[in-house]
């Protein structure tokens, strides 16, 4: 089963914080791809509020998020980006559903 994380961010209103997080999560999300068992990385903005961004990293299992905490990078993104930010993080932990397969909806 698919472990997904989302992680929801805020931008604060000084002026570069916006580009700096943009920047950040565009530079982590190409290191982060490579991690071993990482699905995918994914990065964005929301369309309607620019200081808005979501993260979402696709792991083969919860046990794969290891070699994404082991990688070097990880110990130099919230120093970075938390001061960044009008608020803390919104993690959320998930387990994809199974939609590989016909269900039956209830009536």
């Amino acid at each position: 089963m698919v472990y997904t994380l989302t992680v929801h961010l805020y931008a604060n209103d000084h002026p570069d914080s916006i580009d700096r997080i943009k920047a950040k999560l565009v530079e982590a999300a190409r290191i982060y791809r490579q991690d071993k068992e990482t699905i995918d990385w994914l990065v964005m903005q929301d369309v309607h509020d620019p200081r808005a961004f979501t993260i979402v990293e696709r792991f083969a299992n919860e046990g794969s998020q290891k070699y994404h905490l082991e990688n070097p990078y990880w110990k130099t993104f919230d120093p970075y980006v938390v001061p960044l930010l009008d608020r803390p993080m919104d993690l959320r932990r998930h387990e994809e559903l199974d939609t590989s397969k016909d269900v039956e909806v209830p009536a």
